[in-house]
Formats: C-alpha cells, sequence, structure tokens
C-alpha cells in the first residue's frame, strides 16, 4: 500500500492527494510535519512534506511523485496520451509550482503566518510576479480549465496554488495579481470544486485548519 507522507495544510501535499484521489488509487495517509529531526531526514532528505512511502522506499518532491504514479499506473491516464498534450500539462504545472507559487511562497510568512518580509522582498516578489503571471496568462486557457475544455492533471496544481497567489499578493499589496491580471481563479477553482476528489481535499484542509484553532 502507498503511503502518502504530510499534513492537509501543505498544498503539494494536497496536490499529490488530489491525483491519487482523482484516479482511484488506493493509498494510507500517514501524518508528518516539515522538520529537521532525523527520523524524518531519513524519509525527506530536506525534511519536507509530501514524501511517498513505498516497496522500494521513500520518494520526496509532489511532481516526482506525480510521475512515479502515472508511470507506475499507466491504466489511470494521469498524464495525456497524446505526447503533445502530455508535455503540455507538464509545462503548465511547471508555470503554476515554479513561476507562481515558489516566488509568491516569500511572501507567506507576513501574508499567512505574523511574521514580517522586507519592503525590498516585497519589490523582488512584485516584480517577478508580474512577469511570471504575464507569462502564465499566455499559456493558460482556463476554457474552463488550465488546459483547455477538459480537466488535466495541471488543474491539480492549479486548484491549490491559485489561490494562494490570489490571497497572498491581495493581503501583501492590497490587490490581487491574478485578478488584476484578468485571471479569475475564484471561479477556476469553483468549477475544479465541482469534483468529488477536489471537494475532499478541501474538506480535509478545513478540518485540520479547525482542529488546530481548537487545540
Amino acid at each position: 500500500m502507498i503511503k502518502l507522507c504530510g499534513f492537509a495544510l501543505s498544498n503539494y501535499y494536497n496536490k499529490v492527494k488530489f491525483v491519487l484521489l482523482e484516479h482511484s488509487i488506493d493509498f494510507e495517509e500517514h501524518f508528518v510535519k516539515p522538520s529537521q529531526n532525523e527520523a524524518l531526514l531519513e524519509h525527506s532528505p530536506l525534511g519536507k512534506v509530501p514524501y511517498l512511502e513505498t516497496e522500494h522506499g521513500d520518494l520526496c518532491e509532489s511532481q516526482c511523485i506525480v510521475e512515479y504514479l502515472a508511470a507506475r499506473f499507466p491504466d489511470k491516464r494521469i498524464f495525456s496520451a497524446d505526447p503533445w498534450q502530455a508535455a503540455k500539462e507538464r509545462e503548465m504545472i511547471f508555470f503554476v509550482d515554479v513561476h507562481l507559487e515558489l516566488t509568491v511562497r516569500n511572501l507567506y510568512k507576513e501574508a499567512f503566518f505574523g511574521g514580517t518580509v522586507s519592503d525590498a522582498a516585497k519589490g523582488r516578489v512584485e516584480n517577478l510576479l508580474t512577469h511570471h503571471i504575464a507569462g502564465f496568462k499566455r499559456i493558460a486557457k482556463l476554457a474552463p480549465y488550465l488546459c483547455g475544455e477538459n480537466f488535466s492533471v495541471a488543474d491539480t496544481a492549479g486548484y491549490v496554488n491559485l489561490p494562494l497567489v490570489g490571497m497572498a499578493t491581495q493581503t501583501i499589496y492590497g490587490r490581487d495579481f491574478l485578478l488584476e491580471a484578468g485571471i479569475d481563479w475564484k471561479s477556476y477553482v469553483k468549477t475544479i470544486n465541482a469534483r468529488p476528489a477536489a471537494q475532499r481535499v478541501t474538506e480535509d484542509r478545513k478540518a485540520y485548519v479547525a482542529a488546530s484553532r481548537a487545540s
């Protein structure tokens, strides 16, 4: 049995979980939070989540995990059967995960966790995001899904990451960079949330947040 290790507040954990649920792949969830504890480092070399425990060993990094699942379960058709379309799905995931989310992640300390981000860092992020969002807009179809008329694996990344871009920029700069660029991520997320797998991911995340506040 595949074991998905992490916790429900992690967007990359939820990306992998969405893929597993969407394609009806059996798995167990194991609650693990990031740390530099030696016990965790034996499984995840940087102490990050998610990571996967398999009969072959451990695997970290969300996109590596998704690629492994696609190769291990070819009948699930996680990526498009058409090589070009599959490549475009990978391109879209890279844009969302790296150019958007990993850029805006530099703001999370202040946007979500009560810390402070320097004005210089905010300026750098603003410049990068403006450039990256313009590029994203050139390839994102949003018709209604990221790659066109049909739901694809790219939407598992879009669903968990685009809200973070919108919310973080709204909090830090007083304006939502995605909406400002004409990218209606709120309607997009509503469309994705009609899927049972997305609903499960969201419900589990909300339950985790509620339990954390109550403790």
